[in-house]
């Protein structure tokens, strides 16, 4: 497949949420750089801005499975992996899968489950298989796992440490709609859900053919010392106690290739880098105490660090 090809299929997908998901097409570009590169994403926002809604339309898109776990305190690891129990009426010892085999996996406010039960999901994610009873078993793919947090309801609730949080991909945030995006929303819901006519553009096969042909976008010398420049900057950074890490740099390395391909080009400019930086970098990082008193943000500290480092440019 062609990086044409890759783009061809993008705007497909990217067309058919957008019949669902009003004004956001920016977010769903990410979610697709996510399953372009086989990563994971953190949804952080507050309820109803049309999380589960976004999970469901691009697993619609894509044709592939969709499943849903509501996380809650008493939720054990087994409830996300599946169990093996004996039938008696066969006399046999059979699995029964969990919902984690599927292709888009919604973790409905994953903050709410126990470390216990966060770690099982998260070491799914990182290996993408499951162990039951001894077996090992591979997920399916491709394998997105959309992961929500509620950041005001914080009672009874369990953070995700960093080194979790490293896991995921990328963080993005929906977000309330503009007033016009709002207008449409009420228009498009008001004598039936669009999601329910939601169809395939696309199948898990050639989702995986695209992910191939995105390894092959092209990224200069240069390119790659600059995303180095940005991953090192963090970790002597003021405001910053822990900065990102190697996984992190890959992550935006892939990336910035997966954004290149979508909007059409064999190459990555930086441009692509700088769009991505905040998405994939600012959940990695741990703030100082004095940052976090002052109330500042990972996601802008972020921004101004990709400002300062020096943008490679072409020499004529």
């Amino acid at each position: 497949m062609r990086e044409s090809d890759v783009t061809e299929l993008s705007q497909r997908i990217i067309d058919n949420v957008d019949r669902v998901i009003v004004g956001k097409r920016g977010v769903t570009e990410l979610v697709l750089v996510a399953l372009l590169c086989e990563g994971h994403v953190l949804v952080e926002d507050v309820p109803g801005v049309g999380k589960t809604t976004l999970a469901r339309a691009v697993a619609r898109s894509i044709g592939g499975q969709f499943r849903r776990i509501q996380f809650t305190p008493d939720l054990l690891p087994s409830d996300i992996s599946g169990i093996v129990f004996f039938n008696q009426k066969t006399g046999e010892f059979e699995m029964r899968p969990g919902p984690i085999f599927g292709n888009i996996l919604l973790a409905d406010e994953i903050n709410r489950a126990t470390p216990r039960t966060q770690s099982a999901l998260l070491e799914a994610m990182e290996e993408r298989t499951v162990t039951i009873e001894g077996d090992t078993m591979p997920l399916p793919r491709p394998f997105l796992v959309l992961a929500t947090e509620n950041p005001v309801e914080l009672e009874g609730t369990f953070p995700l440490p960093e080194a979790q949080l490293d896991r995921f991909f990328l963080r993005v945030e929906l977000g309330y709609p503009e007033p016009e995006d709002e207008l449409k929303l009420l228009a498009r819901f008001q004598t039936s859900n669009p999601l329910d006519e939601l169809g395939p553009v696309t199948s898990p096969e050639e989702l995986l053919a695209a992910v191939g042909a995105c390894r092959a976008i092209y990224v200069d010398e240069e390119l790659r010392q600059y995303i180095i420049e940005i991953s090192r900057a963090t970790r002597v950074h003021e405001t910053i106690r822990l900065g990102v890490s190697p996984r992190g740099t890959l992550a935006l390395f892939r990336a910035s290739q997966a954004l290149a391909a979508i909007r059409g080009r064999a190459y990555v400019i930086p441009d692509d880098v700088k769009l991505l930086s905040s998405a994939v970098l600012s959940h990695r990082v741990m703030l100082s105490p004095e940052a976090r008193l002052r109330g500042r943000r990972a996601g802008q500290i972020i921004e101004g660090i990709v400002n300062e480092v020096s943008v490679p440019v072409e020499h004529i």
